[in-house]
């Protein structure tokens, strides 16, 4: 039996191929499953500065607020006065670089999802997933990765 290559049959197979690439590109829309990852129980990937490092003096942490370290990814906050948390900085929808904190949340600028600033969890989507917690210490007047 012989099979005979068509203009259609060229036209469609490249067609799909163009198609499934752009679907890969995009991400899939506005789904916001990544790809698995090492590194923490969310399978979110954390890419926090070396350990010890010293990300800011206690003072700059404002209460009922907090501070972006984006060459660290980390995002620190004082929900309560002497309450230090820390998150990824990096935002579980489609990976934006969170952008403020302010009135209670860590906001990404992207797509407009708010985290919580006393356990990283979501106030508004499209972000599903919370940011994932990161491992900090206070000694002193310091605030270090831990």
């Amino acid at each position: 039996m012989t099979y005979e290559t068509t203009r259609r049959t060229v036209l469609l197979a490249t067609g799909a191929t163009g198609a499934a690439a752009l679907v890969a590109a995009c991400g899939g829309g506005g789904d916001d499953s990544g790809s698995a990852s090492t590194g923490s129980p969310t399978g979110q990937e954390t890419t926090a500065g070396p350990a010890g490092q010293v990300l800011a003096n206690i003072d700059e942490i404002p209460v009922g607020g907090g501070k972006i370290f984006k060459d660290e990814e980390v995002v620190v906050t004082q929900p309560e006065e002497g309450r230090f948390k820390a998150f990824s900085a990096i935002c579980t929808h489609q990976r934006c670089t969170v952008g403020s904190v302010s009135d209670g949340t860590i906001n990404c600028p992207c797509h407009g999802s708010k985290f919580k600033i006393a356990d990283g969890a979501v106030v508004n989507g499209p972000a599903t997933r919370p940011l994932p917690a990161e491992q900090i210490s206070v000694e002193g007047n310091s605030v270090r990765l831990a």
